[in-house]
C-alpha cells in the first residue's frame, strides 16, 4: 500500500489533528505503523477512547487504495508533512495540516504570496480596490491568495487571472466541491493558473465550521494579509488574527467612517495594522520589491529539507554516496537526485567514486523571503 493512503486515512479520522498525529508519528515511527497500531499502544500514545474508536471504525471501513483512485480520477495531489514541495508558509506556521489536497500546480514561486481577504457584501469601492491591488502584486510577480468567497475573494482572483498572474483559492470544503456555486467557472479558470487548496477530504461540504480553519490557511500560505474591506464581525478579520498570531504582516485598506462594510478594516488599521494606499505599501513592507533576485538567491539555495539534510553532511572532505545515505537515512536513488539538483546549483561537487565534497564553505540559508 503506498504510504500515502494512509495519510489520507488519517485525515478523515474525527478527533486526530496535527497535534495528535504528530504524537503517533513520533511514537510508532511511521504513519503506516501508526494506522495499524492496537488499541492498547494508541492509548499509550494518549488518544481518548472516541478517537481511538473512530480510528478502529476507519480502519474496518475504509479503502485507501479506493481514496487513492479517486484522488487520481479528480486530479488531485495530495502533499503531506514529509512531502519536499509542502508550501514552506504553511509548513512554518504551528500546526500545520498534516495533509493538504491541491488541485492545480503549487509553484515555488508561490512562497512569494499575499492574502487579499474581505467581505461578501463588498461595495463597488471594495471590489475596485481588490482588484487594483491583486492586478499590482499579480504584474510584480507576487500570488494572490484568497478563499474564492463572493465579493472581495473573488474580485481578487479574476483580478489577479486577468493580471496574467498567479492566484491560490483555499476553500473551506473538499477540491471537488466549489462553492459558492456562482464561483465554479472562476474556479476553473484558477485552476490553470495556481490551484484551489485545502485541507479537507474529497466530496466534503462546505459546513460553517470549516471556515475558520480555511481561513488560517489563507494567512499560512502568504507572507502577509490584505483585509481589503470587512464588517464588525466580517470572517476577514479572523484571517487577520490568524496572520498576527502567525507573525505575518497584516494590512487593511482605510474605507468610509460612514460605511458599515468598512468597520472592521478600519479598526484594524487603529489598531495597528499597516495601511494600504498602493500596492508599494505591500511590497515595500514584506520585501517583495527584489522578488527576480531573491528567485536568483533561491536558484543556489537549498529549497527542499532534503537537500539541507544532504547538503549539512558535506565537507571539504570527500564523503561516499552510501555513506550520505546511511547518515541521512535516506534511499540512494534520494540521495543520488538530490546531489544531482545540489551539482546543478553549484553547492556540490563529485569528485570521482561516487564521492562528493562542499562546492563552497559558505553556509547557506533557506531564502523565505
Amino acid at each position: 500500500m503506498d504510504e500515502l493512503a494512509y495519510w489520507v486515512g488519517f485525515n478523515k479520522v474525527l478527533g486526530i489533528g496535527p497535534a495528535r498525529l504528530r504524537a503517533l508519528l513520533d511514537f510508532f515511527g511511521g504513519v503506516e505503523e501508526a494506522w495499524h497500531a492496537d488499541a492498547a499502544s494508541l492509548l499509550e500514545v494518549g488518544l481518548d477512547r472516541r478517537s481511538i474508536d473512530n480510528l478502529l471504525k476507519a480502519r474496518r471501513s475504509m479503502d485507501l487504495a479506493g481514496e487513492l483512485e479517486r484522488l487520481h480520477q479528480a486530479a488531485v495531489r495530495v502533499l503531506t508533512w514529509e512531502s519536499e514541495d509542502y508550501p514552506i508558509n504553511l509548513r512554518n506556521i504551528h500546526d500545520p495540516p498534516p495533509v493538504i489536497y491541491v488541485k492545480g500546480e503549487l509553484l515555488p514561486e508561490d512562497d512569494w504570496a499575499v492574502g487579499v481577504v474581505g467581505t461578501r457584501q463588498a461595495s463597488v469601492y471594495g471590489k475596485e480596490a481588490a482588484r487594483h491591488l491583486a492586478a499590482d502584486l499579480a504584474h510584480n510577480g507576487v500570488t494572490v491568495v484568497s478563499g474564492l468567497a463572493a465579493g472581495i475573494d473573488a474580485a481578487a482572483h479574476q483580478a489577479a487571472l486577468d493580471a496574467g498572474g498567479r492566484t491560490l483559492a483555499v476553500l473551506g470544503s473538499g477540491v471537488d466541491v466549489i462553492y459558492p456555486e456562482q464561483n465554479r467557472r472562476l474556479a476553473g479558470q484558477l485552476v490553470s493558473q495556481g490551484a484551489l487548496v485545502s485541507e479537507y477530504a474529497l466530496g466534503t461540504p462546505p459546513e460553517r465550521s470549516n471556515f475558520p480553519p480555511r481561513n488560517r490557511l489563507i494567512s499560512g500560505l502568504s507572507l502577509g494579509v490584505i483585509v481589503v474591506e470587512a464588517g464588525a464581525r466580517s470572517g476577514a478579520l479572523i484571517t487577520a488574527d490568524f496572520a498576527a498570531e502567525q507573525g505575518r504582516e497584516v494590512f487593511a485598506v482605510p474605507g468610509s467612517i460612514f460605511q458599515r462594510s468598512c468597520e472592521g478594516a478600519n479598526r484594524l488599521i487603529q489598531d495597528g495594522a499597516k495601511p494600504v494606499l498602493t500596492v508599494s505599501d505591500v511590497l515595500e513592507e514584506l520585501n517583495l520589491s527584489q522578488i527576480t533576485q531573491q528567485a536568483e538567491v533561491r536558484a543556489t539555495s537549498p529549497t527542499t529539507p532534503t537537500e539541507r539534510v544532504v547538503l549539512d553532511l558535506l565537507s571539504a572532505e570527500p564523503t561516499h554516496v552510501d555513506e550520505l545515505g546511511r547518515a541521512a537515512d535516506l534511499p540512494a536513488p534520494t540521495v543520488s537526485s538530490t546531489l544531482a539538483l545540489l551539482e546543478l546549483k553549484g553547492l556540490a561537487r563529485q569528485v570521482g567514486g561516487m564521492n562528493y565534497v562542499l562546492a563552497r564553505e559558505a553556509r547557506v540559508d533557506y531564502v523565505v523571503g
